[in-house]
């Protein structure tokens, strides 16, 4: 990271981060460029999990090349000035990389489902078995993260 001192090196304000935020953004290869899909999410144990249709670009893609990048934003607030350059913004995120697991057993889906329900505030769900039959679960293995952050933050 070029500008350290906007470097998160604290690992509990990273877990906050991964924690709190509300959508995921996945860069997916397609061939020599990427294509940018953004997620609602759960995040447990060092894995984020996203629910899919079963079929389309992204599942087309991921198996072909299953390794990704993503993004997620905690906070965030631009800080106007009267001059154009005087503009700034205050706000935490990660960037990291891993590699997606494509999921097709029912068992595993209502786990995952579990948890992307759960980092929502949904906590008892139940699931039509019709439509656990249409979705592919995305695991999602955390091999590298960083966190950056600007502005003054209270810890």
């Amino acid at each position: 990271m070029r500008r350290k001192d906007k470097e998160i090196t604290d690992k509990r304000i990273i877990e906050e981060i991964l924690s709190k935020s509300e959508i995921c953004r996945i860069a997916i290869m397609d061939a020599d460029a990427p294509y940018i899909v953004p997620f609602y999410y759960g995040y447990s144990n060092n894995h984020l999990y996203f629910h899919s249709a079963s079929v389309g670009r992204k599942i087309d893609l991921l198996k072909v090349n299953n390794k990704v990048c993503f993004e997620m934003v905690l906070s965030h607030e631009i800080i106007k000035n009267e001059l154009s350059c005087g503009f700034s913004a205050k706000y935490r995120c990660v960037i990291g990389y891993g590699t997606v697991e494509l999921i097709k057993d029912t068992a595993q889906i209502k786990c995952g489902l579990d948890i992307i329900m759960s980092h929502y505030g949904h906590i008892e769900n139940t699931y039509e078995e019709k439509y656990l039959q249409r979705i592919t679960l995305l695991k999602l293995k955390i091999e590298s993260i960083s966190g950056k952050q600007s502005g003054i933050w209270e810890d």
